[in-house]
């Protein structure tokens, strides 16, 4: 965990922020795969980790912002769990650790929310993204579980996101350690993919290295030649002389910081010419959106220099035709660029998603488009030193959004259908990186893993 005056600091600013109030945090319980005793990997509530650092389950933590006092509240290990699992710190030791010198057992916590209740205290709590925690907080505070987060608390929210937005220096060094596993992940998969294997062939080294440094995936691997399928988890498919092969994938640092990373490869080493000129397109357009990020853009600006990129060059290929700029406006760029130009990175891969996308990516200045594609753009805002924003252009050919379009002449002054039509079965292309905003512009952050044509050719030969 970091230094204790580090979470300290986090809860006295939060503090400040909120006024008054009673705060809520629950961490997460372990998750059985089958039965109770078999469990998955266990993984701590992010905010809770952010607020109170401790990693293991079973906890809860509330801030008494009106008298300044902060408890954990959880359990002590029995000879009987220690049976199984050795030797356990004291709770009181661990909370020590984080600067909270309250340490209470888990029915205490009950007597709490019951008081703060009673004295028509706020209860401030977060959205809830597990059922059971959605239950915890229907016993706590009698909100029946449907409606529990119809309750949270938007002025808890919007502290945290203020908070959690901005990435310290410490913060930055825990995503580059996660950046420095991807850089090995991706190194061995441009090394062994080949014509012929399997995706899980080369899924399962890439997540075998991923484990063997310690850490976790931050999102399960996308590794799939259908790249036109944006969040394909089948690894199924044999690889084949000519295929494209999209990688998307993250590690967790030892502090559960993301990495969130994209390659493009071809399968046999060499693109085709089609190929290599539309990897082009979404290379330039990435560099583009880089190099116009700095402190006062709005993210929205850079996704639309992004996309007017991206059309401007199919215009170039021939698969779309018309004013460039129109076309963006419009909207047609997004049969081909249907997806966000990127999203906040941290403790979660797509930072404090869970709190609310609108909360995270927008504010009374901007407000989210309807647009199909500019929709989904999960972070619009303003961007200031201290974000990390990955950048993710792609281009795709799905064959069933090309013909819905087609058939409803959908934007028919600006795309070639009968071009496009010939290219279905391309798959897609998409090339991501994760990026600091600094004082005066930004920073890529990690060792630069190869995303040049003249990089990526021959790599699996």
């Amino acid at each position: 965990m970091f230094d204790t005056k580090t979470y300290v600091q986090r809860r006295a600013k939060l503090k400040e922020q909120i006024g008054s109030g009673l705060i809520l945090l629950l961490g997460n319980e372990e998750s059985p795969m089958n039965y109770a005793a078999n469990t998955y990997n266990f993984r701590q509530d992010s905010s809770f980790l952010y607020f109170f650092g401790l990693d293991f389950p079973g906890l809860a933590a509330t801030i008494d912002v009106d008298n300044d006092q902060e408890a954990i509240y959880g359990y002590d290990f029995t000879i009987d769990d220690m049976i199984w699992m050795g030797p356990q710190e004291k709770l009181a030791a661990k909370a020590e650790k984080v600067g909270v010198a309250k340490a209470e057992p888990r029915e205490k916590l009950s007597e709490m929310i019951k008081e703060g209740l009673q004295q028509r205290r706020t209860i401030h709590f977060l959205p809830q993204y597990r059922p059971e925690n959605l239950i915890k907080i229907e016993e706590l505070t009698g909100i029946h579980h449907s409606v529990v987060n119809n309750y949270a608390s938007v002025a808890l929210i919007k502290a945290v996101v203020a908070q959690r937005s901005i990435k310290s220096d410490e913060e930055v060094r825990q995503i580059e350690q996660a950046l420095d596993i991807s850089f090995e992940m991706y190194r061995l998969a441009q090394k062994v993919i080949k014509p012929g294997m399997y995706e899980h062939e080369v899924y399962g080294q890439v997540e075998g290295l991923l484990l063997s440094r310690g850490s976790a995936i931050s999102f399960p691997i996308i590794f799939t030649i259908h790249g036109e399928v944006l969040h394909g988890h089948s690894h199924a498919n044999l690889m084949k002389d000519g295929d494209l092969l999209v990688m998307d994938s993250g590690a967790e640092s030892p502090l559960h910081y993301a990495s969130d990373i994209t390659r493009t490869y071809p399968v046999n080493g060499r693109f085709s010419p089609l190929q290599r000129d539309i990897y082009q397109v979404v290379l330039e357009a990435q560099l583009k959106a880089i190099d116009m990020m700095k402190p006062g853009v709005l993210f929205r600006d850079v996704h639309l220099h992004a996309a007017r990129s991206i059309a401007e060059g199919l215009k170039q290929l021939g698969f779309m035709k018309g004013d460039v700029d129109d076309a963006v406006k419009e909207g047609a760029h997004a049969l081909f660029f249907p997806h966000g130009l990127g999203h906040q990175l941290g403790l979660d891969v797509h930072d404090m998603e869970g709190l609310g996308e609108n909360f995270v990516g927008y504010n009374s200045k901007i407000q989210r488009s309807n647009q199909f594609g500019l929709a989904y753009l999960r972070f619009a805002k303003e961007l200031l030193p201290g974000h990390v924003l990955t950048v993710e252009p792609g281009i795709y050919f799905m064959p069933e959004l090309i013909s819905q379009w087609k058939k409803e002449a959908k934007h028919r002054s600006f795309i070639d259908y009968e071009k496009v039509e010939a290219a279905i079965g391309f798959g897609g292309i998409r090339i991501e990186d994760d990026v600091l905003v600094t004082a005066k512009g930004h920073r890529v952050l990690g060792k630069p893993i190869p995303k040049r044509i003249e990089e990526l050719e021959g790599s699996s030969a």
